[in-house]
């Protein structure tokens, strides 16, 4: 029996990755026809509202190919006329379909992602199937399981060595606090809702540089609503993931500080040359109160950072980056 050509058009960067890790079973099944999948990293998609451009590309590369059928696996949101966004958009009689990866919510995506594909191939190679010609999420749990799955798509924990210079700036910051009396005496003076107050701040204050800095903000290209939306939705994922990944080096800063602080401090001596009582609860508010103080700091020398994870953070720096290729190949 003859396989079919089948072809699976990625994204570059994380949806090729799935792709890659896909593994798809080149038998198909039992009762299934075989297929031959090959595989393409390029970028196909230019925005969440362009379904059917990018439905249509991958019908190019299909023709092009001479696939039989074509997958596309994209980074991007993808919403129909009516404002709903979309885990798939097929289009049955030619044998061409979009998967939207962040549609799936973030978690366990390369099984997800696989159960998907293999699901759209049968669907699509078996012309009496009942498979949807798409699949709209529903509207509020699916906008955030989109955003969600945005941000997860980011993978915020790679921000870390990205700043790794406002780390080492804030290091040394806290190294130098932690055993200053003044510090002592004012971490000490702080009420709960004070820290968490200062805590927030000094994150807010990291993430707005790097968005300043890094020309993150996404702007729409043109009034129209699905523009708005769009970028709203770019920039929710863009803050939030930096949030996450400046929170996760708040919590590396606190675990060092603390380190640090049981390592060279005893409070009982410190309060007593600053004649005051002090116990071990003071010593993890001080080292609450320094890390706050310390991302302050640290914020200052983010703005030199040169890491492509910071600006990978931002939807918007991607799908730059995808109108790039697809202009430079049409030219």
């Amino acid at each position: 029996m003859k396989p079919l050509n089948v072809g699976l058009v990625a994204d570059p960067a994380a949806p090729t990755d799935v792709a890659r890790r896909m593994g798809l079973d080149p038998t198909n099944g039992e009762g299934h026809d075989p297929w031959d999948v090959e595989l393409v990293s390029e970028a196909f998609t230019t925005g969440s509202e362009d379904v059917d451009a990018a439905v249509a590309r991958l019908r190019d590369h299909a023709r092009e190919h001479d696939w039989d059928i074509v997958v596309g696996l994209t980074e991007l949101p993808l919403r129909d006329d009516d404002g709903r966004y979309l885990l798939v958009e097929a289009d049955t009689q030619g044998r061409t379909a979009v998967l939207s990866l962040p549609a799936l919510g973030g978690i366990r995506t390369h099984a997800r992602a696989r159960r998907a594909v293999h699901a759209l191939l049968r669907g699509l190679a078996d012309p009496s199937s009942q498979d949807p010609h798409r699949k709209p999420l529903p509207r509020r749990s699916g906008r955030w399981r989109l955003l969600v799955g945005m941000v997860l798509a980011n993978r915020p924990w790679l921000l870390v060595p990205g700043l790794k210079s406002a780390l080492v700036a804030a290091l040394t910051t806290g190294a130098i606090a932690t055993i200053n009396s003044t510090v002592w005496l004012l971490a000490g003076s702080l009420s709960i809702w004070r820290l968490v107050v200062a805590m927030i701040a000094s994150l807010a204050l990291i993430v707005g540089w790097l968005v300043i800095d890094g020309e993150l903000w996404d702007r729409p290209d043109d009034d129209s609503p699905e523009a708005r939306q769009r970028s709203r939705l770019y920039n929710t994922s863009t803050v939030l993931t930096l949030t996450a990944g400046a929170l996760i080096c708040y919590l590396a800063l606190y675990v060092v500080n603390l380190a640090w602080g049981l390592f060279v401090l005893d409070p009982s001596i410190m309060g007593g040359y600053l004649q005051v009582s002090m116990t071990y609860r003071d010593l993890f508010l001080l080292a609450w109160f320094v890390a706050s103080a310390a991302t302050v700091g640290g914020a200052l020398g983010s703005g030199f950072e040169s890491d492509e994870a910071i600006r990978a953070a931002a939807y918007s720096k991607r799908e730059e980056e995808r109108r790039s290729r697809l202009a430079d190949e049409r030219s």
